[in-house]
């Protein structure tokens, strides 16, 4: 019978079988060649700024709040609860964050960033969860409810401020928040980044932008993310949270009580976008101004679907997008030069396709390999509003790649009613 039901399932019209996930050492074998890549491009145009600390350092800066947004959407819809309000939580975070970093301290202003998004979380919980309210009607009505009543606020509050910095939009500037350096292993990778030798001084680059001036908001996002992973898949209190997102009437009906562990969540959901927005008025400029998140709690919600809805897919989808989000504070040529990097690494995958014959997506990855070369070849440089437009082409481009590969809980989204299984 064993023998049939193999056979069975590898007849036509069966099943799929399922997609195996990347193992550990192809994930590294990734790494190496990526490596390999970028310092090859940089010994053949001479330019070594995408693996330089600067950039590493930029771009760990850039995907804080989009990895915490995002966090915060991976909690909000494992739970069940779509999210999208996490732009107006990161303002909410912002605002908060600015505020009680001026009045007390840039550590009660983290704090305070996050209980801001807290209170847009439990807003969203409310006419969600209690309410029965579409997910999505209630997500836009939080960002566009938010941001009004900051704005408002920041109006008639900080204009009696601007003696000490305030303007006409912004909160007067609070102080900074510690960074982290490790003396001498910084000096000794930066010593090593400049000698530009193949490999060695790109991996002293990558190293060098993790131990050198790095703000301990970014090592606290890095420590929530894998808390976050202990939290939802290793205890009984993640179980529970993760069922009201896959099955919440089984979760009822086992004793697990759906409206908390929702609540929980989607609270936790606003905490986490708070902190976000929190880094950008404390860390990042070090006040608040209105539009001051553009867009990015969007993004993060975008890198949590490039992740698969996990906390590991998550972090690697924050990086990209901070990679590509700090190219705005660096110079022309660095994104002229990633044009190459990327028109090899597509030639590379569809010589890969190719092997795997499959024959039309190794002839688009082709067309797309040369339309980048011809770009690089025929130009000097990248104008500056493709360059500010680049995070947003990025997202809708990995969006579209990865869409055929997603899992989202199978309750994400259904407004769920207690008692609705009897």
């Amino acid at each position: 019978m064993s023998t049939a039901t193999t056979a069975r399932a590898k007849t036509p019209g069966s099943a799929p079988a399922k997609k195996r996930k990347l193992s550990l050492p192809v994930v590294l074998l990734l790494i190496a060649g990526a490596t390999i890549l970028f310092s090859a491009v940089g010994m053949a145009t001479g330019n070594h700024s995408l693996t330089s600390s600067g950039q590493i350092a930029a771009a760990l800066g850039a995907a804080v709040p989009i990895g915490m947004a995002g966090l915060g959407g991976l909690w909000s819809e494992r739970a069940g609860v779509v999210n999208i309000g996490l732009e107006g939580m990161m303002i909410a975070g912002t605002f908060c964050g600015a505020w009680g970093g001026y009045l007390v301290s840039p550590w009660f202003g983290l704090v305070a960033g996050m209980l801001g998004g807290a209170l847009g979380g439990l807003l969203h919980a409310v006419v969600t969860v209690t309410f029965g309210v579409d997910h999505i009607v209630s997500g836009v009505g939080v960002n566009l409810l938010i941001p009004g009543i900051c704005a408002y606020l920041n109006k008639i509050y900080y204009k009696d401020y601007i003696p000490f910095g305030a303007g006409a939009n912004q909160s007067p500037p609070a102080d900074s928040l510690p960074s982290i350096t490790v003396p001498g292993l910084s000096t000794a990778l930066k010593d090593i980044e400049n000698h530009h030798w193949f490999v060695v001084s790109d991996v002293a680059g990558v190293l060098g932008g993790l131990v050198t001036n790095l703000s301990v908001v970014v090592v606290l996002a890095a420590a929530l993310i894998v808390a976050s992973y202990f939290v939802l898949w290793r205890t009984v209190f993640g179980l529970r949270l993760r069922s009201c997102g896959e099955n919440p009437t089984a979760s009822e009906s086992l004793g697990v009580n759906v409206y908390k562990y929702k609540y929980i969540a989607v609270i936790a959901s606003g905490a986490f976008a708070g902190l976000g927005g929190a880094y950008l008025s404390l860390v990042a400029a070090h006040f608040y101004k209105d539009g001051q998140t553009l867009g990015r709690g969007f993004i993060g919600l975008a890198a949590m679907i490039f992740g698969n809805w996990m906390p590991g897919g998550l972090a690697i989808g924050a990086g990209l997008f901070g990679f590509t989000d700090s190219l705005q504070l660096r110079d022309p040529e660095s994104v002229h030069v990633l044009i190459l990097v990327v028109s090899l690494a597509m030639g590379l995958f569809a010589l890969w396709q190719l092997y795997r014959r499959k024959y039309v997506p190794a002839v688009i990855s082709f067309v797309v390999a040369g339309g980048l070369g011809a770009w690089y070849a025929l130009t000097d440089q990248v104008q500056r509003p493709l360059i500010v437009a680049t995070p947003y082409v990025i997202t809708l481009v990995v969006l579209a790649l990865a869409s055929q590969r997603l899992r989202p809980p199978k309750a994400d989204g259904q407004i769920y009613r207690k008692g609705q299984g009897k």
